[in-house]
């Protein structure tokens, strides 16, 4: 994708339709930024200065800080070579600096997670990608229009299956992802059936293979199909194949826990589309409303290994990882391939990864073609920040 910049793309996608992340605006956290640990006393930078060579993304970090995000952690690997940064605090109540250690929600991210557990049974000849929802999930996508018997598992993961998402139902959304409905149902259980259900009750957003629509459904779909093919859980087998052998230790699919392990910071949302009002506190949360569209945790130095290993084929064999990345242009200069996204950065640079947001947390993790250049980084608050620049200068310096 000529010229495309990849995380302001990124970040409008995590904002529009990525799991159940609010909508990321302008408006600035009326908060002052305390320093970190050994760090700049206007941004709370910690641990930076001595990593020469990356002054420009640690720059862009404190740019979003000055915007209003109330703390930020990255981990950069460029081949054996490991550097870490912390901007702003973990906890505005305690000023607590963000840690380089810190686990956070990484939202959409799941997806790819959920995409390469597909390729893999793909590769053991235990389903197709061609094979049709039905014959997966007999009669679970019908209603308004929907048909599974013309919808691929491949066009679940690509996102052009037309299945409706559902954190764009108008109800569902007061409920869940609002002010008044988030504060009352945050520890609500919501089964994937739930969730299917909800989109069901909508027309499809365009014909199967017809146009590209970013949808969370897709993926409560897809981590449904995991079950069927291998009688566990999708979670389970995201454990077996991809956190266990790849020492995933900060990695983990919560289900329904509705507390972070530790360390972590705190995660912040207005839960107003609009970014104004009072900021609240939405670290506790069931994370079953984003299933497998987007419940993980995980950390910078974990993205990082993942990412580094699946594109450095060490994940899937070269069939399998080249079909991941066989992108479709999407919207806003974004490839979009089996839950990987592909970007052309303004100095030539491809890189490759998902984006993610979940209430309170907004994060991106990258790498290059070969894999051996990451960088994953965090943000703890929806509605302000976009780290476009961020990876810009990561990956353009000098």
């Amino acid at each position: 994708m000529g010229g495309k910049r990849m995380v302001g793309v990124a970040c409008r996608l995590v904002a529009a339709a990525a799991a159940l992340s609010l909508a990321l605006t302008g408006s600035a956290l009326a908060a002052t930024p305390t320093a970190g640990r050994d760090g700049d006393r206007s941004t709370g930078v910690a641990e930076v200065e001595r990593n020469g060579g990356h002054r420009g993304t640690v720059e862009a970090l404190r740019t979003l800080v000055r915007q209003g995000v109330p703390g930020a952690t990255a981990e950069v690997r460029e081949g054996r070579r490991v550097r870490t940064v912390t901007v702003g605090v973990g906890n505005l109540r305690t000023a607590e600096p963000r840690s380089t250690r810190d686990r956070y929600r990484v939202g959409s991210i799941t997806k790819t997670f959920v995409a390469t557990v597909l390729s893999q049974l793909e590769a053991e000849g235990r389903l197709s990608l061609d094979d049709t929802v039905d014959r997966w999930l007999p009669g679970v996508v019908q209603g308004n229009g929907h048909d599974g018997s013309g919808i691929t598992v491949r066009a679940l993961l690509d996102h052009t299956s037309g299945v409706y998402d559902y954190t764009s139902d108008e109800e569902f959304a007061r409920a869940h992802l609002l002010e008044d409905g988030f504060l009352r149902h945050r520890y609500d259980t919501l089964p994937p059936e739930r969730l299917v259900a909800v989109a069901m009750g909508h027309e499809p957003l365009f014909a199967p293979g017809t146009s590209w629509g970013y949808s969370n459904t897709n993926y409560i779909l897809a981590g449904m199909v995991i079950e069927e093919v291998t009688g566990a859980s999708y979670a389970d087998e995201i454990r077996r194949r991809v956190i266990d052998p790849l020492d995933l230790e900060a990695t983990s699919v919560p289900g329904t826990r509705v507390t972070m392990p530790r360390p972590s910071g705190r995660a912040y949302s207005k839960l107003d589309p609009t970014g104004t009002g009072r900021t609240h506190d939405v670290t506790r949360l069931n994370p079953s409303i984003a299933g497998a569209a987007g419940e993980m945790i995980s950390s910078s130095a974990d993205l990082n290994r993942f990412y580094s290993a699946l594109l450095g084929g060490r994940i899937l064999p070269a069939e399998q990882l080249a079909r991941m990345k066989s992108v479709i242009e999407a919207r806003d200069g974004l490839g979009y391939g089996l839950g990987l996204t592909r970007t052309e950065l303004s100095c030539g640079v491809v890189v490759w990864g998902h984006g993610g947001g979940v209430h309170g947390s907004v994060s991106q993790a990258v790498t290059t073609e070969d894999g051996k250049h990451s960088l994953a980084y965090n943000l703890n608050s929806d509605w302000v920040g976009d780290g476009q620049g961020v990876v810009e200068a990561e990956f353009c310096r000098g």
